[in-house]
């Protein structure tokens, strides 16, 4: 399948038979009647800069978003710690609601590098197609003019993570044209440095935790559609950590001609660490890897086996003939801790290389982690295998004496802010209302993932500290260029993401029938 075959796939969003839900229908009138002010709207929203270290941006788009939603019948509030980016806080509560959501949606976004952009990356410009696909600028539709849901807008934080923004306020906006009432109630949490790690967001939900006891489930909306462009809900995100490891040689770089075959080889040393720690086929060699693993339900393993199988597709797109896992699908691998080598390092490449031994050697591992692992624990097998493989491990530069003492040296840098894993369980009371309402949109489409490759601390804090359950709510398209140059989304997703936040901001009260299993 050819990148533009998979590129229309992703964009072809469920609403069929099960558009005719009155909330999904009045988004369907709303999108067709003021289509445009949304599209211009929304790129007044991406203009802002949004970095969590841009103090003043980061302020005035929290000023617009209290403003935004203040006027949708929220009553809004802008937290605030020392030295951290604000929370936009609001609260909608309706008459006789026995359930309150509250929509998570990260307002601040990755840096960016405007030379690697085609178009600066606040000045968010519309295109007819994909630029992969030779796609040519067009201009914002005027009022009435027809909008191809095709189309896609270029700006950073147009998937990631401001499209929820613009779809829950039009979401709104549809309903309350309609005289459709709310049937939870309603609360908000705009978090404005989810991409540098939330350092805050604990300080923030203990400061204000009065504001978000009764909360019945989180809905976190940041993330794309699945990967064939069907919907998909996920119950959860895996936990993060990472180690640097250094391996030294020579106390200097030598020349490579007079003391090759006799000098050791800081580079050739690492390589074979490395490989004592991770099989050919991706298995993880070290000892108790896989041990704090909990296993999924029999629910949550009927959900998997639904899943589409769309690895021999992924193989093709990514140039791949084999990939890790003995056979075991991309998904069912998301339920694994993993070991990744993401960075080595050890002298020049190219024209820059010089005929030397390197004095060091330095990888960086990433540890993604499932439901089970402690990061820091985790970190402590990968160190006791390091000393087992017979390194002396050190945690600061080693000094002459050392160097004479031990042959073989590696100091160790551990990362002091991981987080676990946060998973929920599918079958929750209060998740299950949730997948009925959206299946009952979406039809058998729905994917459900219990839990997603990435990693948000919210995940954690959600399940881990704050004991509630908590669902990720996608709406993006899956090549929308999330964290790089030329970040964008499609029309499509948009609609979608309008009708999908109308149909959970509606979804009925009360016992709902289990979904089928």
């Amino acid at each position: 399948m050819s990148r533009f075959l998979f590129s229309l796939l992703i964009i072809i969003l469920p609403v069929s038979a099960h558009s005719q839900l009155p909330a999904v229908k009045a988004s369907k009138q709303w999108i067709n009647s003021e289509g445009s002010n949304i599209l211009s709207d929304f790129a007044e929203i991406l203009k802002i800069p949004n970095h969590a270290s841009d103090s003043v941006n980061i302020s005035k788009n929290a000023v617009q978003l209290d403003q935004m939603f203040s006027k949708r019948g929220f009553d809004m509030q802008v937290l605030e710690l020392p030295g951290a980016p604000p929370v936009v806080y609001g609260e909608r509560l309706v008459a006789g609601a026995t359930r309150t959501l509250c929509f998570y949606v990260h307002y601040d976004g990755q840096p960016v590098d405007p030379e690697q952009w085609v178009n600066p990356p606040f000045d968010p410009v519309m295109y007819d197609k994909a630029l992969f696909q030779d796609g040519k600028r067009i201009e914002y539709p005027k009022k009435n003019e027809p909008i191809d849901p095709n189309w896609r807008i270029y700006a950073r934080s147009t998937g990631d993570d401001k499209a929820p923004l613009i779809a829950l306020s039009a979401a709104l906006d549809a309903l309350e044209n309609s005289n459709i009432d709310l049937t939870s109630n309603i609360k908000l949490f705009f978090d404005g440095e989810e991409e540098s790690s939330s350092p805050n967001l604990v300080d923030y939900l203990e400061t204000y935790s009065d504001l978000f006891d009764d909360i019945s489930v989180w809905l976190l909306c940041d993330g794309s559609v699945f990967q064939t462009g069907a919907p998909q809900l996920k119950f959860g995100g895996r936990g993060v950590t990472s180690m640097e490891i250094t391996v030294y040689g020579a106390s200097r770089p030598l020349h490579s001609g007079h003391y090759s075959n006799w000098a050791p080889v800081p580079g050739q040393m690492l390589a074979r660490l490395l490989t004592s720690m991770k099989a050919e086929d991706g298995s993880i060699l070290i000892e108790g890897y896989y041990d704090s693993v909990e296993p999924i339900s029999d629910f949550e393993k009927q959900q998997i086996s639904k899943i589409p199988n769309i690895d021999e597709f992924l193989k093709k797109d990514l140039g791949l003939v084999q990939t890790e896992g003995n056979g075991q699908s991309v998904f069912e691998q998301l339920l694994l801790p993993t070991l990744t080598v993401r960075g080595l390092s050890s002298g020049n490449v190219g024209s820059r290389a010089r005929n030397i031994i390197p004095s060091t050697a330095t990888a960086t591992l990433g540890l993604r982690l499932v439901k089970g692992n402690d990061p820091e624990a985790m970190l402590d097998l990968i160190e006791a295998h390091i000393k087992n493989e017979g390194w002396q491990v050190v945690y600061e530069d080693p000094d002459h004496e050392t160097r004479l003492k031990y042959p073989k040296i590696i100091k160790v840098k551990r990362n002091k802010n991981g987080y676990p894993a946060g998973k929920g369980s599918m079958d929750d009371p209060q998740i299950l209302p949730v997948i009925n309402a959206v299946k009952a949109y979406t039809g058998d489409k729905l994917v459900l993932l219990p839990s997603s490759g990435g990693s948000n601390k919210m995940y954690y804090v959600i399940y881990n500290m704050l004991k509630k359950p908590a669902i990720s709510v996608n709406i993006a398209n899956f090549d929308n260029n999330q964290h790089a140059a030329d970040e964008n989304i499609t029309i499509g997703s948009l609609w979608y993401g309008i009708e999908l936040y109308s149909v959970l901001l509606t979804m009925p009260q009360g016992p709902e029938i289990l979904i089928d299993k």
